[in-house]
C-alpha cells in the first residue's frame, strides 16, 4: 500500500488494483466484470468458470488486510445485467458476506446497467463522496475532483529487451482512473488517445510496487492537451 495526495486526500494505491481511502476506511475498486466466463459460455466460448469466486476471494482478503468499512464499485462489476443472477453458490456466499458487514455501494457501468441487485448493497448511478465525484467513466467536462473506472488501463514499458504490462492508475490533477480489478479482465493501454480524450489533460501512469508509487508520463495525454 503506497500512500499518496490526491486533490488534498491522502489515498493509497495497491498493487491489486485498489484504492484505499483511509480517511473513511474505504476501499475503492473498478470493473470486476463478475460472471464474465458465464457471459461467453452462453455465445459458445468456454473459459474456466472461476473468475468470481477469483475476484471476491481478493477482494474479501483486501478488505481484511485493509481494516474497510465501505467498499464502492465504480462499475461494470457484473459483466451484463444479469451477471448477478448467474454467481455460484460459492461465490454468493462471499458478496453477501462483505455486503452484509460492509456499507456497500455500487455505481452502475456501461455492462451492467440496469441490473437487479439481489446480494446487497446499494445501487447509484455515482455519487459524490468528500469532495470527490465517483462514477463509471471520466468525464473530460466536468472540472470536479473525480475517481473512475472503465478503461482497464494498464502500462506497456520494455525492460531489459522484454515488453512488460502492469496494471496502473492514470492520474491528472483533477482525475484518478482505476485499473481492472476482475480476475478475467483484459487492459487498454495507458497512452491510448481514448484514455487521452477523458482525462482531458496531461497525465501519469501509477504503478505501486511495495513501498513505491512509480510514476510514469503519458505521452499521448501530452500530444492531446498541446
Amino acid at each position: 500500500m503506497v500512500r499518496f495526495s490526491f486533490c488534498g486526500r491522502e489515498l493509497a494505491a495497491l498493487p491489486q488494483g485498489a484504492l484505499f481511502w483511509p480517511a473513511r476506511r474505504a476501499l475503492l475498486v473498478a470493473d470486476l466484470h463478475l460472471e464474465k466466463a458465464s457471459w461467453f459460455a452462453r455465445l459458445g466460448q468456454m473459459l474456466p468458470p472461476y473468475d468470481s469466486q477469483a475476484t471476491l476471494s481478493d477482494l474479501t482478503e483486501l478488505a481484511a488486510a485493509t481494516g474497510a468499512e465501505e467498499i464502492w464499485c465504480l462499475g461494470d462489476s457484473f459483466h451484463d445485467a444479469q451477471g448477478c443472477d448467474r454467481l455460484p453458490v460459492r461465490a454468493r456466499a462471499m458478496l453477501t458476506a462483505l455486503t452484509g458487514t460492509l456499507r456497500w455501494t455500487w455505481i452502475v457501468g456501461n455492462h451492467d446497467p440496469g441490473f437487479a441487485d439481489d446480494c446487497g448493497g446499494e445501487i447509484v448511478a455515482e455519487a459524490e463522496l468528500d469532495g470527490l465525484v465517483l462514477r463509471h467513466e471520466a468525464d473530460p467536462a466536468d472540472p470536479r475532483p473525480e475517481l473512475s473506472g472503465h478503461f482497464h488501463p494498464k502500462l506497456r514499458v520494455s525492460h531489459r529487451g522484454r515488453l512488460v504490462s502492469r496494471r496502473c492508475f492514470i492520474a491528472t490533477r483533477t482525475k484518478l482512473i482505476l485499473p481492472a480489478f476482475g480476475a478475467l479482465t483484459g487492459g487498454l493501454d495507458a497512452e491510448h488517445p481514448e484514455i487521452a480524450r477523458a482525462v482531458g489533460g496531461r497525465a501519469e501512469a501509477l504503478v505501486p510496487v511495495a513501498d513505491r508509487l512509480l510514476r510514469f508520463p503519458i505521452r499521448s495525454a501530452e500530444l492531446h492537451s498541446a
